[in-house]
């Protein structure tokens, strides 16, 4: 089957198609032919040869991605689903190795896929697991209450944006960043407080709640420059694994998504939500499989509002 991956580690140019042997489906798995695949900040990663490193590191080619949406082809022994084959699934993907989303065919576990959202296309769907689970995840590790105060950097983004809407859908008042070309959409992801991006950024959420808000999704990578804007005993979620030094009680929750990996009931939850309208699908661009290393230049240079998605 064809694969897009890397043979050795560098920048987009690195990524090329190669050829892989079909995976093979064991118990407690399923197999799903992939029509699209997202592209998001941490495939660049594995690129560059931060996932893989070591003596323990698999051998090459190392294929990114995390997020993809097909047909489900294969189901394995001991599997309880209502799915059947031929269904469109979409599903989080945990790169090992050759092991990515960016492949015609995946193996996963079967309770890392769920139906794709009636309406919505592969593509659309490939948006939806790695970045809505962590949301997600985010969310249930803040374990914040109907009323309290969430601020979300990075809200224009795809895990700021769903962390918004799933927020809001919880009832909770949002106080959330963007530039001034993304205040209108931040607005109607259903932020209650746009504020604008940048350095200023916690100073104007504690103007906005003189006491601090209860919480935060920190998906801009604030870091410790959030804290100010934290409420005494507060809590800060945070990406790519960030553990700051606390102070007024404050705690640093670091978001791993792996850990939603087999969460299937919260995968399928995003789906239903994704249904109703209450988080938003948004593909900002699509390209060939074949040109996956334009995606990554075109990720890297910034500004894309929604995802990049491959197609197979």
């Amino acid at each position: 089957m064809r694969a897009v991956g890397v043979t050795e580690f560098g920048g987009p140019e690195k990524l090329h198609v190669v050829e892989l042997p079909d995976p093979v489906v064991g118990p407690g798995q399923v197999r799903v032919r992939v029509h699209a695949a997202a592209v998001n900040p941490t495939d660049t990663g594995v690129r560059a040869g931060l996932r893989h490193s070591g003596a323990d590191a698999p051998p090459p080619p190392y294929v990114p991605g995390m997020d993809a949406a097909g047909v489900l082809e294969e189901i394995g022994e001991g599997v309880s689903t209502d799915l059947k084959v031929g269904d469109h699934v979409m599903a989080i993907v945990v790169p090992s190795g050759s092991h990515g989303a960016y492949s015609e065919q995946i193996v996963v576990p079967a309770e890392s896929v769920a139906r794709v959202p009636a309406g919505a296309s592969d593509v659309q769907a490939a948006t939806l697991p790695m970045n809505g689970l962590t949301a997600r995840l985010a969310l249930d590790l803040l374990g914040l209450r109907p009323g309290q105060t969430l601020a979300v950097t990075g809200a224009a983004g795809a895990v700021g944006g769903y962390a918004v809407q799933l927020a809001k859908a919880e009832g909770l008042t949002v106080i959330a960043d963007a530039s001034p070309a993304d205040e209108k959409l931040v607005a109607e992801l259903g932020a209650d407080i746009v504020l604008p991006r940048g350095e200023g950024y916690p100073a104007a959420v504690r103007e906005a709640a003189p006491d601090g808000v209860d919480g935060v999704i920190d998906s801009a990578l604030f870091h410790d420059r959030i804290v100010p804007a934290v409420r005494d005993g507060g809590t800060i979620a945070t990406l790519r694994g960030y553990e700051g030094e606390a102070e007024r009680g404050i705690t640093f929750v670091p978001v791993f998504v792996r850990s939603y990996s087999r969460e299937q009931a919260k995968l399928d939850r995003l789906r239903r939500q994704a249904e109703e309208g209450t988080v938003t699908l948004r593909v900002a661009r699509t390209f060939p499989a074949d040109q996956a290393a334009e995606a990554h230049r075109v990720l890297e240079a910034g500004g894309t509002r929604g995802r990049l998605v491959l197609e197979f």
